[in-house]
């Protein structure tokens, strides 16, 4: 998922996501890329990496979405063909309709369990409310 070549910061990382946008700004899978800086973390007493990995955090831009991929592709097709620009975005596995699908998936299950969240906290108060009225 490379925007002309441009280094991002990934919205899909584990905790920043500079090593999904390392890995997604050269075409290589992110696992290597973790393991090649947990190796290097361990070899220099972890602090400077963990440092320079924080400051990547805070300086790399996050990565565009929507109308703002197209920007940074130049414009609505970019310096593509349309062609060339439908073949990138089929191969792009971000944006599958499946994991779209999955996606909204787990985003519909999370309100859900959000929603359940605040209505069992809502009747906890409406229990200790009205308990406390016929109390008096």
């Amino acid at each position: 998922m490379s925007y002309g070549r441009k280094l991002y910061r990934s919205r899909q990382g584990e905790m920043l996501g500079v090593c999904q946008g390392i890995a997604d700004w050269r075409d290589l899978p992110v696992g290597p890329i973790r393991l090649l800086f947990i190796i290097i973390a361990v070899s220099t007493a972890i602090v400077p990496v963990l440092l320079v990995y924080i400051a990547a955090g805070f300086i790399l831009p996050i990565e565009p979405t929507g109308t703002q991929r197209k920007e940074a592709r130049g414009g609505f097709w970019g310096k593509q063909s349309k062609e060339d620009f439908k073949d990138s975005f089929k191969k792009d596995r971000h944006h599958t309709v499946n994991d779209i699908k999955e996606e909204f998936d787990d985003l519909k299950e999370k309100v859900s369990k959000m929603e359940a969240d605040v209505f069992d906290k809502e009747k906890e108060w409406d229990n200790k409310f009205h308990s406390t009225d016929s109390e008096s």
